[in-house]
């Protein structure tokens, strides 16, 4: 059997939907040792609020829950145009629930009650190829917003900016902070990050706040 590295899913964010409190609070709790953020809800209204916001890269949902349908609630997602990785799990094995979870491009489908374990490599499978198309999008954006510079020295920055964006794609740092970390003249320094501002790469949005704009490398 495959070992699995469970160190990658520790920056990602749960949705967990379970209408029983003793599941809902245990599967939290098991959860919140490997992942970022575990947002734990008992309704399908709860899970809509989270969802618009805050950032959730997967559903754990129940099919039966009080009054409604995790089913139902897939399906609506569907509808509003929400397309989040989800797994779904029941103590039912009922063929209808399957073949709906299947129509849905569900994930995953786990049988109650849940082994962690297989809870765990599940998220790993589902968040690894984001990860490494991830990381293929960084690598391509260093290597295509090298070419718009002249000064080699710089290449330690550009790999610096891009490491440190955040989810908006913005970059939070002083010029003090990049020297810190890499070794470069405060003069070279702003000599890139106006070259950047000036092809709209990098632009300062607010103190210390800079938005890396991808789309503009594309035009390099």
């Amino acid at each position: 059997m495959v070992e699995r590295n469970l160190n990658i899913i520790n920056e990602f964010n749960i949705l967990y939907l379970e209408d029983d409190d003793s599941l809902l609070k245990q599967t939290r709790d098991m959860l919140s040792d490997f992942v970022q953020n575990v947002f734990a809800v008992k309704s399908s209204q709860e899970a809509m609020i989270i969802l618009k916001s805050k950032k959730v890269d997967i559903i754990i949902s129940d099919i039966l829950l009080e009054n409604e349908n995790g089913i139902d609630f897939l399906k609506a997602l569907k509808d509003e145009g929400i397309k989040v990785p989800t797994i779904l799990t029941t103590a039912h094995t009922d063929t209808k629930y399957l073949l709906d979870a299947i129509k849905l491009k569900v994930e995953n489908y786990i049988i109650k009650p849940i082994n962690l374990k297989e809870l765990l490599n599940t998220i790993h499978d589902i968040v690894l190829p984001l990860i490494q198309e991830k990381e293929i999008s960084k690598n391509s954006n260093i290597i295509k917003t090298i070419s718009a510079i002249t000064d080699s020295k710089q290449v330690e920055v550009i790999r610096y900016i891009l490491d440190r964006l955040n989810d908006k794609n913005e970059l939070v740092a002083s010029y003090t902070d990049i020297m810190q970390e890499v070794s470069i003249s405060k003069p070279t320094l702003i000599k890139l990050f106006k070259e950047l501002s000036e092809k709209k790469i990098l632009v300062k949005s607010a103190h210390k706040t800079y938005k890396f704009n991808e789309k503009e490398l594309d035009k390099i």
